[in-house]
């Protein structure tokens, strides 16, 4: 794909603009999202379709389903977008859009969609990594927030910590070796009955649970400290299920919920922090679908302020997939002058933290 950064042309362009407004687009899973952001912090719309309720029979995400109904859903949520910012295609500056990682079919949707508009409309079009998208998630509702800073990404498909050095700048210093997070909720939400979305259902049975009702492992790794392993902590709850079926006893949900919880919230927080001491930081966010989860929020904000730390987390809502995140990526990439051609396509396991993917295929 063609990428341009740091031209004159570029650099006349945004000269002299009061405000930059971008309109977003997310399609990388099973949400349908389009927003309209303003100078990369203000909200003007957030419009999101999920298909959770339409996944639920099958116990998960189902990519063929997904990209059909982000065809029907798509052109609805960005009118709806438009309409509640009460804007049209004409006042935008730029369109965003997510091009990877995530479900090649479905980022597909969402690439067509904003290339054509960008086509049509004669826009810059941006193309943004989803797991920046979170990270700038905390931009939004926190106005002081300023690179650099560390930033614990937590979903379903990624455990990363990661030193954001600058706006676009980031450096992975800890990832998960197998089981990303939200996956480990989902597969032992499954194994205990609660079902999918298992991330949520986990969250609520904890709160009614036991936290110290099973001692489960968490791993460490030699020579990786800020590495993540979840498939053991998996295997031990899953261990625990079959070997009380074999005696006939019953266990409590929200005692397994709450005591699982605790060992990955655990060993999230402390590699979290660990982090902010070793590398001198004195500011932490969280991003990502796990962020929302109850019990990380409430032991990352004690561990934070008992070690002086000033701590960040978007609402739940901006932790899940949105459009508004994409949205406030993009504009700091706008200002620096970054364009995708038309050529742009689906990335689906792009990686984060490496500055060669967006010079890639550069025009020069």
């Amino acid at each position: 794909m063609s990428i341009k950064e740091g031209t004159e042309d570029v650099n006349r362009e945004s000269a002299g603009k009061d405000d930059v407004t971008i309109l977003a687009i997310e399609s990388s899973c099973d949400e349908t999202a389009a927003a309209v952001v303003r100078n990369g912090r203000e909200v003007l719309s957030n419009i999101i379709s999920s298909q959770i309720a339409l996944h639920t029979i099958y116990g998960g995400v189902v990519p063929e389903i997904a990209s059909r109904k982000h065809v029907e859903k798509m052109n609805g949520c960005i009118r709806a977008a438009l309409d509640e910012a009460k804007v049209t295609l004409d006042d935008i500056d730029a369109v965003a859009v997510t091009y990877g990682p995530g479900l090649v079919g479905a980022l597909l949707v969402g690439v067509s969609e904003a290339k054509a508009i960008s086509f049509a409309k004669n826009k810059p079009l941006i193309g943004v990594h989803h797991i920046e998208g979170h990270i700038s998630a905390n931009f939004i509702e926190n106005k002081d927030l300023e690179p650099p800073f560390v930033c614990l990404v937590v979903s379903g498909g990624h455990s990363h910590l990661v030193v954001v050095k600058d706006y676009g700048e980031y450096e992975i210093i800890g990832q998960t070796r197998d089981d990303a997070a939200g996956e480990a909720f989902d597969k032992v939400a499954r194994a205990i009955g609660l079902g999918y979305p298992g991330g949520p259902k986990m969250d609520a049975a904890a709160k009614n649970g036991n936290p110290d009702a099973f001692t489960f492992p968490q791993a460490r790794i030699p020579g990786a400290e800020y590495d993540f392993s979840f498939s053991g902590l998996k295997s031990a709850v899953l261990n625990l299920i079959n070997q009380a079926r074999m005696q006939g006893q019953e266990l409590d949900q929200a005692d397994v919920a709450a005591s699982f919880q605790k060992a990955v919230t655990e060993v999230l927080v402390g590699h979290a922090i660990k982090a902010c001491r070793e590398f001198g930081y004195d500011k932490l966010a969280i991003a990502g679908g796990v962020a929302s989860n109850s019990g990380l929020r409430a032991l990352m904000e004690k561990e934070c302020a008992a070690n002086n730390i000033k701590y960040y987390r978007p609402s739940p809502v901006l932790c899940t997939d949105n459009a508004a995140m994409i949205g406030a990526a993009a504009y700091y990439e706008y200002m620096k002058g970054v364009r995708f051609g038309l050529d742009m396509n689906a990335v689906p396991n792009l990686p984060l933290g490496d500055r060669e993917r967006r010079y890639h295929g550069r025009n020069s």
